[in-house]
């Protein structure tokens, strides 16, 4: 190969590789609660499609200060609430909303809201791929103010094929909950939400990677305890995360942290010139990005 032209082929390798778009924050939402949405219609016979589609829009793609502060992905107000309440300006100022532990509990909580108030009762007779007519029916029974909320489910649906999802429920093979679903983090990582039955030896064989590598991956010892739900990488973090920074909360560790922004616990370390083994306290902003 002529040497010039070689050197513009590598060129242009190199700036396509820097240049090339990261995955939208919107694909990374569906990657990650798509089974979720699926399970919820299995149990609940809400469209899964009507379910991430709802997500999407209430949560931002799941960025908004709702969902990442009160894991409220559907923008559900307290009404007859006991659980946790945080406050957020919404159509008035200061409104009570309810907050979860994880989004997974704001996806059961948004089935159980749908299913057990009446307004939305007509909404079960139709058929359960019919995205359009519960889209409409959300809007016509008042979920939201927006006089073209159902013209925006409908959009995000077909824009992403959400109803695909649909139709792997109703297709009954369960082909969809097969094997370990591998999740897409923030700062675009692989990584999977260890099941109450599953060990990091029954990830380490199942994608093949090596015990000692996935403690590695994870900053994790071999006598550590992991309990259920928690994130486990199947890749290296970055030695960078997703944001600039991070406001840690009550409970938060430097471990933590990592872990849930995808970023390496040594790099968190020395980013914040903080010494190994001290962590946070809540309110303390925490850099991931550049250094303190």
């Amino acid at each position: 190969m002529n040497t010039n032209i070689k050197f513009s082929f590598l060129l242009l390798a190199f700036i396509l590789s820097v240049f090339a778009p990261a995955q939208s924050a919107r694909q990374i939402y569906i990657d990650t609660y798509d089974v979720v949405a699926m399970r919820e219609m299995q149990t609940y016979k809400i469209p899964a499609s009507i379910t991430l589609a709802q997500g999407i829009l209430e949560s931002g793609n799941g960025q908004s200060k709702l969902s990442t502060k009160a894991n409220n992905h559907f923008g559900i107000k307290c009404h007859d609430w006991k659980g946790p309440k945080v406050y957020h300006d919404d159509d008035k100022k200061n409104e009570c909303f309810r907050k979860y532990k994880k989004a997974d509990e704001s996806y059961r909580d948004h089935s159980i809201f749908l299913t057990t108030r009446s307004r939305y009762a007509f909404l079960f007779d139709l058929k359960p791929d019919d995205y359009k007519g519960w889209a409409k029916g959300l809007q016509k029974a008042g979920y939201a103010t927006s006089k073209t909320y159902a013209k925006l489910l409908i959009r995000i649906i077909e824009e992403n094929n959400l109803q695909e999802c649909d139709q792997k429920v109703l297709r009954g093979t369960e082909d969809w909950l097969s094997g370990t679903v591998v999740r897409i983090s923030a700062n675009n990582l692989k990584y999977i939400q260890l099941d109450e039955d599953q060990s990091l030896e029954d990830i380490a064989m199942e994608f093949d990677v090596k015990m000692n590598k996935l403690l590695s991956y994870n900053d994790l010892k071999w006598d550590d305890q992991v309990g259920a739900n928690s994130k486990i990488y199947i890749q290296p973090k970055k030695s960078k995360g997703p944001v600039k920074t991070y406001v840690a909360k009550s409970g938060d560790s430097m471990h933590s942290i990592s872990q849930e922004m995808g970023i390496k616990l040594e790099s968190l370390y020395m980013r914040n010139k903080m010494k190994v083994g001290s962590q946070p306290k809540a309110g303390e902003t925490v850099y991931l990005r550049g250094k303190k």
